[in-house]
């Protein structure tokens, strides 16, 4: 017993250690102030009684009157400090321990005549204050004096082995305990099985716990179930569980907490219940430890409402409790029901600590809730925990969800301690807002810091760069990877898609084909690459090559893709993936099912738009906008405005996009009055303030209508500066109704404020060769050549079969161009025998000879993919062409009498909108 004081202060709980700092204060318990030597004995009560009652106070008398009143023989000097550095530990007084312990080292060292058991005291008394060097060094001097070493001295010098994770030490130490005969001593056994786990050697443990000849000690077991439980080892943990059952031995507390950690997750549900099972077999009242365990176990299952009955049904509750389910709500997502949670931790006066503030502010993030984030932030702040390295990162986090980057950079300079992830979540944050500038900022910063650059940072900066179209600083930081040897997937698929943005199609290409394992973001990125470059059908192609390779596509690639098919009017390739979705029971919601409704629509079949429409029962903002948009493209503005009239009456608020496409429906149906009607309650009743691209579509409907001049007032009379969109539709409008005053003065101001769009250029030049000013096109047309644009030539394409062949305007490189040449001609004079068809060379803007404009009409690229669809199709198959431009006046009377005299419906989508021809009549009403 006189020895107790070794391995009982070394007992104190070890998260005390862990999870608080010593204060370096004084604390109101009273210090402890000890004489020198004793006087005279007197009578005084049992220090190990006093200290199991719990009071500091009595406990430092007792140990100051021990000193002043018994000599040092007629009291256990390490009894005594045992007794009170373990009560020093229940109570987290570690100043106070502090000052005992030193007290005993002045007390050790002052002593002449020193036992075995004053020196174990000792060698425990720094293993208990984090010491383990200067433990493991009493040690050796205590070899030096030659005293001969007993079974507590084992505990604690493998203990300190294990703080230092010192295998090799802590094996000499247990060979010494097989030599002196103590290793059947069940708690040097122990001992030895907790060095080599902490050392991370599970095997050497295992090897010694194979070999102990009693193991019946519930702590041997308690040992091993730990190790493997704490090293990832699950199902040897469990397994040990099961052993130690079948051998009657009772589990404890410690035995319960083990195994239950050991579950990690829900694939461990079943035998997670199991030990629940027989934690209440075991005992009628479940202690805080094993409750708590218990908490954690069902929350790392996606089980919160056991965890919650379990916290509710405890009688005894620490912050850990709190902190459990608090953490476990919002690491399930439960955002909403952390929140209730918190505001019912605080109306039970339950403090949040530092664990709780975390846990609050990423909730509140993940749900956008700024009051709450910055009502927490102050409580943060009023309770000093706002300088916490791991605090001050939640919060970055948190303002960079909100958007608050002021907020945000205020919380980043304010921190006194910056790591890796403070740097990189503000430069995220920075970088993801907008910030652009202020990330590439902070990264020089970081730079200067001397900060090694992770995958994280390097990805914001990448996004950064992008934002700012810094195609040098790519280029720098893509190399800069390549130094480093970075050939992390993340940043590969960032640089992909990067090059992407910026149009360097054939970097992203060569970068895309040096993966060597790539995932579906890989593909992703580069079908987004093709996508955004107006590359649908390498972008098709890519997608198929993906669905070979066995990579299954998510959302986004899927997204991705669909909007490749719905670009080239591929109904067929849309139709597919389409199927592809009902097959996998993929569930239709969000951007998919938008990207679906646009797909259909696009490629011109309307009711099926409305179908998938129509079968969605939970109906966003977007799906709504979507179909919106469908009705206008196809020209059905009334009933876009019918839709849009239902989504209100839905309780769905428009945005500035359903108001524009809502504009853009009554644009291309003439609805002039509705028209103006929908801007002004835009701004009046929604109190959104327009945006250029509104403004546009209002002259573009009132142009349209040949309110030439009522457009040009709008224009002049716009509360904000008109920008080049809107001298863009004005332009277009004198261009269709020859007003050449008008055009004159639109044409300026646009290729004054945006003189690097060739389509600018294009429009211009038209408007002067409708008036014939050969010499004004011949100067803009060389304005063009020297500022390095060119004209996208006229393209058309249609889907036959499973493949979408494209013509380009008088293009000969089909291999069948004899054959489509030649239709061609049969159909051109069927229609002007039959139809009365004169080609209208006033279409043609180029000053050269009437006979070389009547070829160039018949060479339009529209033509020679309706010739070519009606060689490869059969009679009365309905043909669906796509066009980059504005279809023109000829080809338009071309459309509408193929469709009378050769019974083939036409659905043709051009620049502008979709015609649908049937019977020698247009959708469009000849407006468009």
């Amino acid at each position: 017993m006189r020895l107790r004081y070794s391995v009982m202060a070394a007992s104190i709980p070890s998260f005390y250690l862990n999870f608080h700092q010593i204060p370096r204060k004084i604390h109101l318990n009273p210090t402890l102030n000890i004489s020198k030597f004793p006087q005279k004995p007197i009578e005084i009560p049992s220090i190990g009684g006093i200290c199991k009652r719990g009071s500091l106070s009595e406990a430092f008398q007792s140990l100051s009157e021990l000193f002043k009143n018994q000599s040092r023989t007629q009291f256990s000097f390490d009894d005594a400090y045992s007794s009170v550095l373990e009560l020093c530990g229940s109570k987290k007084a570690f100043w106070e321990g502090q000052q005992v312990h030193a007290h005993a080292e002045k007390v050790f060292d002052g002593t002449p005549h020193r036992t075995v058991f004053t020196w174990n005291a000792m060698i425990g008394a720094y293993v208990t204050n984090g010491e383990p060097l200067s433990s493991l060094e009493l040690y050796r001097e205590m070899r030096v004096s030659g005293i001969r070493l007993d079974a507590f001295t084992f505990p604690c010098i493998l203990k300190a082995c294990g703080m230092l994770k010192d295998r090799s030490r802590g094996a000499e130490i247990h060979g010494l305990a097989i030599k002196e005969g103590y290793i059947s001593v069940v708690f040097v056994a122990n001992s030895v099985v907790g060095m080599y786990t902490k050392c991370n050697d599970l095997n050497g443990a295992r090897q010694v716990f194979d070999r102990m000849t009693e193991r019946e000690d519930v702590v041997s077991w308690n040992s091993m179930i730990s190790a493997y439980s704490s090293n990832g080892e699950s199902m040897e943990a469990l397994r040990l569980f099961g052993e130690m059952q079948k051998a009657n031995l009772s589990p404890n507390t410690y035995t319960f907490v083990a195994a239950l950690q050991a579950c990690e997750d829900s694939s461990f549900i079943k035998q997670g219940m199991f030990i629940h099972a027989a934690v209440l077999k075991s005992c009628h009242y479940i202690d805080v430890f094993v409750a708590n365990a218990l908490i954690a176990m069902y929350a790392r299952f996606g089980k919160m409402g056991k965890a919650a009955n379990i916290f509710y049904s405890m009688d005894d509750r620490d912050a850990i409790s709190w902190n459990s389910v608090l953490s476990g709500f919002v690491q399930n997502g439960l955002y909403h029901e952390a929140l209730q949670f918190y505001h019912y931790m605080r109306d039970a006066g339950q403090k949040p600590d530092l664990v709780a503030v975390i846990s609050i502010v990423a909730a509140s993030a993940r749900l956008g809730n700024k009051l709450n984030g910055m009502e927490i932030h102050a409580y943060a702040i009023k309770n000093g925990l706002d300088s916490n390295l791991q605090v001050g990162n939640s919060l970055v986090d948190m303002y960079a969800k909100f958007c608050c980057t002021k907020h945000m950079d205020l919380v980043f300079c304010k921190m006194p301690d910056k790591d890796i992830v403070s740097w990189t979540t503000t430069i995220a944050g920075h970088a993801q807002n907008g910030s652009h500038s202020r990330a590439l900022e902070l990264f020089r910063e970081v730079h200067l810091e001397g900060i090694d650059l992770d995958v994280m940072m390097i990805s914001s900066i990448l996004l950064a760069c992008n934002g700012l179209k810094l195609t040098s600083s790519v280029k720098e930081i893509h190399g800069y990877i390549i130094r480093k040897g970075l050939s992390d997937l993340v940043l590969q698929n960032g640089i992909v898609d990067v090059y992407g943005e910026f149009g360097n199609v054939d970097y992203a290409a060569k970068m895309f084909e040096l993966i060597e394992f790539k995932d579906v973001v890989s593909w992703t990125s580069m079908i987004s690459c093709y996508v955004h470059n107006a590359l649908a059908n390498e972008a098709l192609e890519r997608f198929r090559l993906m669905k070979e390779t066995g990579v299954e596509p998510d959302s986004i690639s899927l997204v991705s893709i669909l909007s490749a098919a719905a670009s080239l009017s591929a109904l067929r390739k849309g139709k597919e993936i389409h199927g592809f979705l009902i097959r996998k029971g993929v569930v239709l919601e969000g951007s998919l099912v938008s990207s679906l409704v646009d797909m259909y629509a696009r490629c011109g079949t309307l009711e099926k738009s409305r179908d998938v429409f129509d079968c969605i029962r939970k109906k966003d903002l977007i799906l709504w906008t979507s179909m919106i948009n469908a009705y206008g493209m196809h020209g059905c503005g009334m009933a876009a405005i019918d839709l849009f009239g239902r989504m209100e009456d839905e309780g769905i608020a428009p945005d500035h996009i359903a108001f524009l496409v809502v504009l853009y429906a009554c644009s291309h149906s003439g609805l002039m009055n509705e028209g103006r009607r929908f801007l002004e309650k835009m701004k009046h009743e929604y109190q959104l303030k327009p945006w250029p691209e509104h403004y546009a579509c209002l002259v573009d409907l009132l142009g349209r209508a040949n309110h030439l001049d009522e457009a040009y007032q709008f224009v002049k009379g716009m509360e904000v500066e008109p920008t080049a969109e809107v001298w863009c539709a004005l332009l277009g409008a004198c261009q269709n109704h020859s007003n050449k005053e008008l055009g004159g003065i639109a044409a300026q101001k646009l290729l004054q404020m945006d003189p690097d769009n060739p389509g600018n250029y294009v429009l211009v030049s038209n408007l002067y060769a409708t008036e014939r000013r050969w010499k004004d096109v011949e100067q803009v047309r060389m304005r063009m050549k020297v500022n390095g644009l060119k004209k996208n030539p006229g393209c058309s394409w249609i889907e036959v079969g499973n493949k979408v062949h494209t013509f380009m305007s008088r293009d000969d490189s089909h291999p069948q161009s004899y054959e489509i040449y030649f239709k061609l001609s049969q159909i051109t004079e069927k229609l002007s025998r039959e139809g009365g068809y004169v080609a209208q060379t006033k279409f043609v803007l180029h000053n050269t000879k009437e006979e070389e404009k009547i070829q160039m009409i018949y060479g339009h690229s529209e033509r020679l993919a309706i010739a070519y669809g009606m060689i490869t199709t059969p009679e009365g198959t309905s043909l669906r062409i796509t066009k980059n431009l504005r279809v023109c006046g000829d080809c338009h009377e071309f459309c509408k009498l193929i469709s009378k005299f050769f019974k083939r419906d036409i659905v043709m989508r051009d620049a502008n909108r979709f015609h649908h021809f049937k019977g020698g009549v247009c959708s469009c009403g000849d407006f468009w």
